[in-house]
């Protein structure tokens, strides 16, 4: 698997602020990255170091292989990026903004037709090429939008937002894009929408305080979400201490005078105990359900510690 993005020891001050701390990752061929972390993190400085529009302090960046500083044209020949708002010029049909675009990317003229139908039609765009991009709806502009950054076959691509503004299927399809742009491509994803991460990508990274705090496989972060606590509701009120001695628990919370929240370790299984003890101790267990850890929860566990702080 050939790696496309190399990203080493970058560093980014101003002033006396580091907005960017250290950061090294990769990204192989085929996969498709979400990128995330609250405002001010040090998000958008790193999108703009690796698209080349910001210098590092400190650090190293290679696209394709080609060094972002000291082969500026070669590594951004290798780029395809498509900003939070699309750069589209609305007066154009689709065809003759994508023609411009296939010039300014330096594709020879032999090249700019076939480099024009591919990208209409990875995206979806061949029946529209005629029509304005001012009478196209926000989920076909941004479908342009996408369009623009692929036409000469850039090893990575990089989507701010892809999905901001469109409406619940316009999202789906842009989503069900980028999944197949993954197979072609590197790619990643800046966004602030969780559930897009998991439809969408292959692997999460979320910076905070300009750090990754982590970088995680998709099926790493399901094992982080399958459950590691229970809501338990008693009939009678139960005996925190010895629902707290069974084996794999950590604390009990109480929730109300019948209901509470079991903490246990991950990968245990705790629920056949509770019952078992419910049951010998007549406390009447009218639920049991094991609580399941979305993505917004792990986002916020690892994000907030450091808030508290500030």
């Amino acid at each position: 698997m050939s790696t496309l993005i190399e990203v080493r020891n970058l560093t980014r001050q101003f002033g006396d602020y580091c907005a960017v701390d250290d950061v090294s990752f990769s990204l192989d061929k085929g996969e498709v990255l979400g990128f995330l972390g609250p405002n001010g993190a040090g998000k958008s400085t790193t999108m703009k170091m690796i698209c080349g529009n910001l210098t590092p302090t400190v650090g190293e960046i290679k696209i394709n292989g080609y060094d972002i500083i000291e082969q500026p044209k070669l590594a951004k020949a290798e780029l395809g990026f498509l900003p939070e708002i699309p750069p589209l010029y609305p007066d154009l049909t689709v065809d003759e903004f994508l023609t411009y675009c296939a010039k300014l990317h330096g594709l020879k003229k032999a090249a700019i037709k076939k480099a024009v139908d591919n990208g209409k039609e990875k995206c979806g765009l061949s029946e529209v090429g005629k029509r304005l991009i001012s009478n196209l709806s926000k989920g076909y502009q941004q479908r342009v939008g996408i369009a623009q950054a692929i036409l000469h076959n850039p090893a990575v691509i990089i989507l701010d937002e892809p999905t901001v503004g469109l409406d619940p299927i316009q999202i789906l399809e842009i989503r069900k894009l980028i999944r197949e742009l993954g197979k072609q491509h590197s790619v990643i994803l800046s966004t602030h929408i969780l559930p897009e991460v998991q439809q969408s990508c292959s692997r999460v990274q979320i910076i905070h305080h300009g750090k990754l705090v982590l970088n995680e496989s998709i099926d790493g972060l399901s094992r982080r979400m399958t459950s590691s606590s229970l809501l338990v509701d008693f009939r009678q009120p139960a005996d925190l201490n010895q629902l707290e001695a069974l084996s794999g628990v950590d604390s009990v919370d109480v929730l109300d005078q019948h209901q509470l929240r079991i903490h246990h370790k991950q990968g245990t299984c705790i629920a056949e105990a509770v019952a078992e003890l419910a049951v010998n101790k007549r406390w009447g267990l009218l639920e049991l359900r094991p609580e399941k850890h979305d993505m917004e929860q792990i986002f916020l566990s690892i994000t907030q510690p450091s808030n508290s702080h500030e």
